[in-house]
């Protein structure tokens, strides 16, 4: 992009924090959670993931938009983001699956996005200070000005989004990963496998490639909204319940943490990622907590003494091991922080992961948690 022709963009960080740079996507001023991501791909799964909603991303890779954006690769209908930060921008895309430029798309949905500024500079102040609430704006060039409107947002800690990125009414869902796209070696014959199961999947945010994976291993799946009570999820007579990934603070999701509580004591098999994850614990008795900067990236370590899995994360918040009940185990910590990503019931078929394992984008070490989902469900069948 030319930078004769291009518009102004200032971010101001809650501390005061200034970067000046040009904007691409859309003029106008928003305020947000400035995060940041260390994906070297998947720019446009990033954007679309409902768990972003709120959030201002700061992209590590230090230049966005070689591979332009399509229609397959969404995560949901729109951009979730508040708004998004690059070092640098290609606005002529080269790929075979291109249909428009990542900055007249972020237009297109009316995001601002700002380019121009040192990503490393602002990724080793977020790590240093932790996550904070920030500002860009194509209107206001003032700091002092700006910074104004950003004392004047929410903090992320006790917000609940769920409700702004959930579906309003039940549908279900049947489209399985596309052939080509096909990892799994239990499925890499190519030939469709036929629902025998039945998930009830409660979306608190949750992405296309979730429900494409559940669909793959052969699950019919109906996706209800967030706040459906236990009584009526369970009048679909579920083989297992999945726990979607989702925005904000888990524990302000009080009408999900009951429903989960309720759905316990059917003894049906839960699979809970993410957000899902935070939920099921919270339901257990267990307590969250707001990390300092957060876990977002591709290449996150998790795992349990000698297996270890790269995977994929997106969050903010995490459990309290220390607050775990009895009958519950740990099964996997993240490797960098040692923070809990993976909980199992020693007794009864409920587990979750912190990561999401349908990795889009992102490494496919965690996709047998899936299979493992539907061992359980064809365990509490035959029983």
């Amino acid at each position: 992009m030319s930078l004769v022709s291009a518009q102004s963009a200032l971010l101001v960080l809650a501390d005061g924090t200034t970067y000046r740079g040009w904007s691409f996507g859309a003029s106008g001023t928003i305020v947000g959670e400035v995060v940041f991501n260390t994906g070297m791909t998947g720019y446009q799964e990033v954007l679309t993931d409902p768990s972003y909603l709120g959030q201002i991303v700061t992209f590590t890779y230090p230049e966005l938009g070689n591979t332009g954006v399509n229609p397959e690769d969404e995560e949901s209908q729109r951009p979730q983001v508040r708004g998004a930060i690059a070092r640098n921008i290609c606005t002529r895309p080269s790929n075979w699956r291109s249909t428009q430029s990542l900055s007249d798309y972020l237009k297109q949905h009316q995001i601002p996005g700002i380019y121009g500024i040192d990503t490393r500079a602002l990724t080793r102040k977020i790590r240093t200070v932790g996550a904070m609430n920030g500002a860009i704006s194509t209107e206001i060039l003032d700091p002092a000005e700006l910074r104004s409107q950003v004392e004047q947002a929410p903090s992320m800690a006790g917000l609940n989004l769920v409700k702004e990125v959930t579906t309003k009414t039940m549908y279900e869902w049947s489209q399985a990963t596309d052939r080509i796209w096909e990892f799994s070696p239990s499925l890499s014959s190519g030939e469709a496998v036929e629902p025998r199961y039945t998930v009830v999947a409660i979306d608190f945010g949750i992405k296309r490639n979730i429900l494409r994976r559940l669909a793959s291993y052969g699950c019919r799946v109906v996706v209800v909204p967030a706040d459906t009570s236990a009584e009526e999820i369970l009048k679909y007579n579920p083989d297992g319940i999945f726990l979607s990934n989702g925005p904000g603070d888990p524990a302000t999701v009080t009408e999900g943490i009951t429903t989960t509580r309720e759905l316990l004591k059917s003894s049906k098999p839960v699979f809970g990622i993410c957000m899902g994850h935070q939920i099921l614990g919270l339901s257990m008795g267990a307590e969250t907590f707001k990390l300092k900067f957060g876990h977002r990236g591709l290449n996150q370590p998790a795992g349990l003494q000698r297996q270890v899995e790269i995977t994929s994360q997106n969050h903010g918040f995490a459990i309290n091991p220390d607050s775990l009940a009895d009958g519950i185990e740990i099964t996997h910590l993240n490797l960098n922080d040692r923070t809990v990503a993976g909980l199992k019931h020693n007794n009864l078929p409920f587990f979750s992961v912190q990561y999401h394992p349908e990795a889009s984008p992102g490494p496919h070490d965690a996709d047998y948690l899936f299979e493992q989902f539907v061992q359980q469900m064809e365990k509490s069948k035959s029983q």
